[in-house]
């Protein structure tokens, strides 16, 4: 009689690289970095309707001249569609949540549907850069909760693509999507994503430096 033997247990970084790529990992990442999307919107809301009122109101992350809110929610940027921009996000962080609620309980999504959720979400990703590059280059000022808004997008827009790719659903051409996918498996976008948000904060450095902390 033949023994059978057991297949090699996997190592802790197999085991690791498994959660990363399983629903539970990728939606829960979602549907945390659109939780935290969703609170600051709500509170840039809150601060919005503060300074409609009182335009010289000291909101509580006034720090200094560079980290104030109230410098950037009084910028024309802040309502490029005549209204605060953070009301967007009470519109869109819902959907968000709901998506990753839903996948995270076994549903799954048409393919077009999930490519239409990745197309929009890139409108939004690339509105939330421009405000922050209007906000580093031309405003002169942050606001920490624009800047929680910045991160948690592209965190999600990040896992939304990771799970498209490795589902292959955003039509791309073979050559491409074989590409890509050994590209996720492999972890690399983690490296791309942890190099561009070091890169963010490098940058808010070498514009403002000292004049952060004064």
């Amino acid at each position: 009689m033949t023994d059978v033997l057991d297949p090699t247990p996997p190592t802790t970084a197999g085991r690791v690289r498994e959660l990363r790529h399983s629903r539970g990992w990728i939606f829960g990442t979602m549907l945390v970095s659109a939780l935290l999307s969703l609170t600051a919107s709500l509170v840039l809301s809150i601060e919005a309707i503060t300074l409609a009122k009182d335009s010289e109101a000291v909101l509580g992350c006034d720090i200094n001249a560079v980290i104030s809110c109230a410098t950037v929610a009084n910028s024309w940027q802040a309502k490029l569609l005549g209204f605060p921009n953070a009301f967007l996000g009470l519109i869109a962080e819902p959907v968000v949540i709901t998506i990753a609620v839903a996948s995270l309980g076994g549903v799954r999504f048409p393919r077009w549907f999930m490519f239409s959720a990745q197309l929009v979400y890139l409108i939004g990703v690339v509105f939330a850069y421009w405000l922050f590059q209007q906000s580093l280059m031309e405003i002169g000022a942050l606001c920490p909760w624009c800047m929680l808004v910045t991160i948690s997008t592209t965190l999600v827009f990040a896992s939304l693509l990771h799970f498209n790719i490795r589902e292959d659903n955003l039509y791309l051409p073979r050559g491409v999507q074989r590409w890509a996918k050994e590209f996720v498996d492999a972890d690399n976008d983690v490296i791309v994503i942890a190099a561009w948000l070091i890169l963010l904060a490098a940058l808010v450095v070498l514009k403002h430096g000292a004049a952060l902390f004064a």
